[in-house]
């Protein structure tokens, strides 16, 4: 007996490596990459399966950060292209990604501080590539000026909706509001009652808009760009996409 003690530890050992070696294994080989990129307000998870660097051409060479991930049901045929304001970063977006991907689009954030539509244009090839069929521009400040601009452009996709938060009248290159007269795509303007001067500049560009269905929201609050979406227009900017670039088709 005390001497088939140490066989019968022997073949223990040797089912436990056997273990380590397939089932442990497969286990690592399912865990994110550790290289992956969470700019900072992904987690690890999120990065491993979305984290790219989009390929914008004409931004001077530079590949962008980037952010990608499919609706929650697969294979998107609406994908959203969401766009920062000056100095922010893809990041802006990350908390509200969850509600999105559940209403059936696909997400597609970057970080640009070149030419905002050129990074438009180049989502909507990479969606194109990914079997979407259509597309909304969803932009804060600077990118919702970018955004609208972008509208009237030659796209890869049509462009089905525009969702506007805090967008000035004019900013450097882009000039929203000679574009809103132009743009016949559905366009969400809003900002909120005490960001002073993107209030009446959201005002401005909803009057002179021929956006077809246009909407404009002013929120209570002194908040600004993608942060509106936490103070009440979240659910009026999915009410909105529903309409006019529903997910099912």
């Amino acid at each position: 007996m005390k001497r088939s003690t140490p066989a019968v530890a022997l073949a223990a050992t040797a089912l436990l490596l056997a273990a380590c070696s397939s089932g442990g294994d497969r286990k690592a080989d399912a865990a994110p990459s550790a290289s992956a990129d969470t700019y900072g307000c992904l987690t690890q998870e999120q990065a491993a399966k979305g984290s790219f660097s989009l390929d914008a051409g004409t931004t001077g060479g530079t590949d962008l950060d980037a952010y990608y991930r499919d609706s929650d049901a697969g294979h998107a045929k609406v994908g959203l292209v969401f766009s920062h304001q000056l100095g922010g970063s893809l990041c802006e977006w990350a908390t509200n990604f969850d509600a999105f991907t559940r209403a059936g689009y696909a997400v597609l954030a970057f970080t640009s501080e070149g030419d905002v539509t050129e990074g438009i244009k180049a989502a909507g090839a990479y969606y194109r590539a990914k079997g979407v069929t259509r597309m909304a521009l969803v932009g804060a400040s600077k990118g919702a000026a970018a955004s609208i601009v972008a509208a009237k452009l030659d796209n890869p996709l049509p462009v089905e909706a525009v969702v506007s938060l805090s967008s000035p009248e004019a900013y450097s290159q882009y000039n929203p509001a000679v574009s809103v007269k132009a743009v016949k795509a559905p366009t969400f303007f809003a900002a909120e009652e005490s960001d002073v001067p993107f209030n009446t500049n959201a005002k401005t560009l909803y009057e002179a808009s021929v956006g077809e269905d246009k909407q404009l929201k002013i929120y209570p609050g002194g908040h600004h760009g993608a942060l509106l979406l936490a103070d009440g227009a979240l659910p009026d900017v999915l009410a909105y996409l529903a309409k006019h670039a529903p997910a099912a088709g």
